[in-house]
């Protein structure tokens, strides 16, 4: 599906969205600025209609700007 690589805010969220409800699997959200945010379980990440949280170690609190999410990648077992 070509429009879920483009920076298309409601793409992006919703995408994050199943991936948390659909058998949910640990990934990484990755920003235009080289970031990148683990989610290994449900629990340490929110997604609202405009803004998607990520809780990372240390219980810190990152708000992401979907407009900046480039991928969504397959978290391994091992990393």
């Amino acid at each position: 599906m070509a429009r879920a690589r483009h920076n298309n805010s409601p793409v992006n969220i919703q995408r994050i969205r199943e991936r948390v409800t659909n058998g949910f699997r640990p990934f990484k959200i990755c920003l235009s600025d080289g970031r990148k945010f683990s989610v290994p379980h449900p629990e340490f990440v929110a997604v609202g209609r405009s803004v998607v949280v990520v809780i990372s170690k240390g219980d810190r609190v990152n708000t992401l700007d979907p407009l900046h999410i480039t991928s969504i990648e397959e978290k391994l077992a091992h990393t």
